[in-house]
């Protein structure tokens, strides 16, 4: 008998519902199939009642949407409630027979959902179902565009009578769901806003502005790696932020990035990983590992960056909105974790990259995201183990003798297909914040900062160095000059000099930090 959910319950699988109901859809496939794979970040499953309420993590419908518990009507629930979900119908179709599959179009061989079903299974699968191809009726979408992010049109498969408007390739495509906060963002158009902070700002002071977001936001990818670099280290990373969307994305330029990332290479193997790689820590006293996140085997490292690449070239050509694209491609990266050192700086420089290859970024005008994402580390952590956490259960691996990870199961299909959609609505929230406060508080300050030094050479001819050093000065020391300043550096000022610099300061840049 087959073990189909048919109660409802108030757990499923370690995950609470918000009230009792029985799960379907995807959730009911996983249960009966046992496929090994976290939990999709948002489930389906049939209240009791019939105004149910949902959450982030369950959406509840009515007893009138329920499904019979039978493999084609909990797929097609799945379709039309809960959008495509790759990871699960990859593992799902290992389990299922062909023939099971390829019965589901027969009974409705022109059906919408039996068609999409088919077509998935052969994207998938890259296996061809024993079918005759399909005749000239209503095309459909493999992605519903109102339940996820897909590309605005896609190509025309005519076996199945289906675009195939997925965002990417069997060898890489995360799926983003729509939700009111990435809808929000949307809405607000984050790249028009930049716009129009910039055309309201000379062009002089805008490239000042933009060359300190560079250099700020180089060295803020630094910090989150607990790295202090030199000032000529950081410059050298910024200017290929600086450069990011120009050159032809590959394996070759990730590797070329690694290289400019680690400058000395005498202690790390450049270039992708030969052998197993993990994200944690060693045990003080044995030296095994201790991982937090396991990344992709070797063996499939190639193909992953390859799918990345595609990905993005794709995304951005079919109109894919670029933030979510950035997501997705920049964490499916990092999870992939091809280098020894180095991953998490290139996959920043990812989302420099498609923002400016698509551009939603203007030429010379870098959102300074890594300096958002310092400033919440722990929402970027969270984010990052929202994925990585729930995997590692799924893995199975064993220690090397040099106290590395050896991963045992096939975990390809792990990192080509996952759900990035927090990814998305956190990225959108480092981009919004760069708009809000980072790209107006900087041209303000620069602003600022030449009315001081206006002001300050009506008081005293001094030289620019000499004005800047001055202002750190003041800025410093909350506006007024110490005792420090006043008996070396500053020490020809008398004290009109003195009062009226500090009242220069005071209306301007200290005006600024005040608001």
């Amino acid at each position: 008998m087959e073990d189909w959910i048919s109660q409802p319950a108030t757990v499923f699988h370690g995950r609470p519902l918000p009230e009792r109901a029985t799960p379907a859809g995807y959730a009911a496939l996983i249960h009966r199939y046992d496929l090994k794979l976290p939990l999709p970040l948002r489930l389906a499953a049939i209240a009791e009642r019939h105004a149910p309420g949902s959450t982030d993590t369950w959406r509840l419908l009515s007893p009138r949407h329920a499904p019979a518990n039978a493999v084609p009507n909990h797929l097609v629930f799945a379709l039309k409630y809960e959008g495509v979900d790759l990871a699960v119908l990859s593992f799902l179709f290992d389990a299922v027979a062909p023939n099971d599959i390829a019965a589901i179009v027969r009974a409705t061989p022109t059906g919408t959902y039996a068609r999409r079903i088919w077509f998935l299974y052969e994207w998938l699968t890259g296996t061809e179902l024993a079918l005759p191809d399909a005749r000239r009726i209503r095309i459909a979408s493999a992605v519903d565009p109102k339940l996820q992010i897909a590309l605005r049109q896609g190509t025309l498969s005519t076996r199945h009578r289906i675009y195939d408007n997925l965002p990417g390739t069997r060898a890489f495509c995360p799926m983003i769901r729509r939700t009111a906060t990435i809808g929000a963002y949307q809405e607000r158009d984050l790249a028009t806003e930049a716009r129009a902070v910039a055309g309201r700002t000379h062009p002089d002071v805008m490239a000042r502005a933009a060359a300190f977001l560079l250099l700020s936001d180089s060295k803020a990818s630094f910090s989150i790696e607990g790295e202090r670099p030199s000032q000529d280290r950081a410059a050298r990373w910024g200017r290929i932020i600086g450069e990011a969307g120009a050159a032809e994305l590959s394996v070759a330029e990730f590797e070329r990035l690694q290289k400019v990332v680690i400058g000395d290479a005498r202690f790390v193997k450049l270039g992708l990983r030969t052998e197993g790689g993990f994200v944690g820590k060693h045990d003080r006293r044995t030296g095994e590992p201790l991982p937090e996140h396991i990344s992709a085997r070797a063996e499939d490292l190639r193909s992953l960056l390859e799918g990345v690449v595609a990905y993005i070239d794709g995304a951005i050509l079919g109109g894919v909105d670029p933030v979510a694209t950035a997501a997705a491609a920049a964490f499916g990266f990092v999870y992939t974790h091809p280098f020894e050192d180095g991953n998490g700086r290139v996959h920043r420089w990812l989302f420099h990259h498609v923002l400016a290859a698509s551009g939603f970024s203007q030429p010379g005008l870098v959102f300074p995201v890594s300096a958002a994402i310092l400033r919440s580390i722990d929402a970027y952590r969270t984010v990052l183990r929202s994925y990585s956490g729930p995997l590692l259960p799924f893995i199975d691996w064993r220690a090397t003798p040099q106290n590395n990870v050896e991963v045992l199961n096939d975990t390809a299909r792990y990192y080509r297909y996952f759900d990035a959609t927090a990814h998305a609505e956190y990225l959108y929230a480092c981009v919004a914040e760069t708009v809000d406060r980072d790209l107006p508080q900087e041209v303000a300050y620069l602003d600022a900062f030449d009315r001081f030094a206006e002001r300050v050479q009506r008081v005293v001819d001094m030289p620019d160095r000499m004005i800047a050093l001055l202002a750190r000065f003041l800025e410093q020391s909350g506006g007024s000059l110490s005792a420090r300043a006043r008996a070396k550096e500053f020490q020809a000022f008398n004290e009109a000099e003195a009062t009226a610099v500090e009242a220069a300061f005071a209306e301007t840049i200290g005006a600024i930090e005040r608001s």
